[in-house]
């Protein structure tokens, strides 16, 4: 640039010499002003030389920021792992929140439709007991009276019957008056009722109808675990107050707590996959069987039930919180483990392997990456579904292991973002 400039003062000096007298100024100022124009022309060219120089040379800067360089000592010691986009399974799943229970059927509250003073316990917290087994018995003078009771109206029932059968002979032959078969009748069919309602009584106390015992056994009314027990040998048992709890954790279920926003995509018969929240990551698969039509409090949610198999629910309690992915659909998508894509920013990549090339400087041999931009899909099973913005060669390697590494060589050493 500094020699048009020269150029120009110097042709201008040469005119100004041959043409000193006022006739040749106007022939001077043309001169001038083609050399100005010729100038002008000169540095619009240069600017335009330059300016696409630095579009190379930016360009070319973008071109290489997408790929990374590796050492075979820094590839060796990253422990860089390629393998191959794969057509796998993957489920499409909604996130929930829940706990375990048992249907209303398989929990009891155990309690006494008579009070009395407690005599024995006969199981502790924990055991495991069929229906009818007797949990305890307590102590009532009034089941001696019931059963006398019972006692006095079927004894009454089998002499007032034997009458009633005598009765209706002499009505039948005109011998007695029809009014005292009809008494004899009446009588017995009050007996029968006295003796009906004392047995009845006796048997909800599971109480033998012979005999005349004061004590009264306390049995469990389901096949289950006990739970806490509430009564202690020598207290008074109160009639509706609960002595026992039992558990039956057979037939143990989920319920979920789902959005309004995932409830389109729920329906009978989907599979879950849960863990234990505060426990081990052992997965454990159910169904679901039910769906609430009304919400369940006011953060939108509503209960969805699941069932699960009976052999996976038999070391579960009711109570236990769980996070459950519930399945929506199964489909064969392109997909890649789950480390193999990493975010950088606001976008997904991933890292193939390319040609190997020689370091001209350092004469070693170095192993190139690309970043090839993808969009993530749904993650189950380790595996992360992808979709690749351009395309890429069908058998290209792909790393696996070590892309993090390979994103924070890319920027620079700096940080990389998951």
């Amino acid at each position: 640039m500094k020699n048009i400039y020269n150029l120009t003062a110097d042709l201008t000096a040469k005119f100004a010499k041959k043409k000193r007298n006022p006739d040749s100024y106007r022939e001077q100022s043309l001169i001038s002003l083609l050399a100005l124009r010729f100038v002008f022309a000169c540095f619009a060219v240069t600017l335009a030389s330059c300016n696409e120089k630095k579009a190379e040379e930016t360009h070319e800067e973008e071109k290489t920021t997408t790929e990374v360089a590796l050492t075979e000592t820094q590839y060796k010691t990253v422990g860089i792992e390629t393998g191959f986009v794969e057509d796998r399974n993957l489920n499409k799943i909604i996130k929930a929140n829940g706990y375990t229970t048992v249907p209303p059927q398989n929990s009891a509250e155990v309690s006494t439709l008579i009070g009395g003073t407690v005599k024995d316990i006969f199981v502790l917290e924990g055991t495991y007991v069929n229906k009818g087994k007797v949990l305890a018995t307590i102590q009532n003078l009034e089941v001696i009276e019931m059963q006398e009771e019972y006692q006095s109206a079927a004894a009454n029932v089998e002499y007032l019957q034997l009458e009633y059968n005598r009765q209706k002979t002499l009505s039948d032959e005109n011998v007695n008056p029809r009014k005292t078969f009809q008494e004899v009748k009446a009588k017995l069919a009050a007996e029968r009722a006295r003796a009906q309602a004392a047995k009845n009584k006796l048997e909800a106390l599971h109480v033998s109808t012979k005999g005349n015992s004061s004590v009264v056994p306390i049995v469990s009314p389901i096949n289950g675990y006990v739970g806490k027990i509430n009564i202690a040998k020598g207290a008074f048992a109160n009639t509706g107050v609960s002595l026992f709890e039992v558990v039956d954790n057979s037939q143990m279920h989920l319920d979920l707590n789902v959005y309004e926003k995932d409830l389109g995509s729920i329906s009978i018969g989907q599979v879950i996959d849960f863990v234990l929240t505060n426990q081990s990551n052992k997965s454990i698969k159910g169904k679901i069987f039910g769906i609430n039509k009304s919400f369940s409090n006011e953060s939108k949610t509503v209960a969805v039930h699941a069932k699960i198999e009976p052999a996976d629910a038999k070391d579960l309690i009711p109570g236990m919180y769980v996070s459950a992915n519930i399945n929506i659909t199964n489909t064969t998508v392109p997909a890649l483990p789950k480390d193999a894509v990493v975010r950088n920013a606001d976008k997904y990549f991933v890292f193939a392997l390319e040609e190997e090339h020689i370091n001209e400087q350092t004469k070693e041999k170095e192993i190139h990456f690309q970043a090839i931009e993808v969009v993530p899909g749904t993650t189950d099973l380790g595996f992360t579904e992808v979709k690749f913005v351009d395309t890429i060669e069908p058998n290209a390697k792909i790393v696996t292991k070590g892309a993090f590494y390979l994103l924070s060589a890319m920027k620079g050493g700096g940080e990389h973002e998951h």
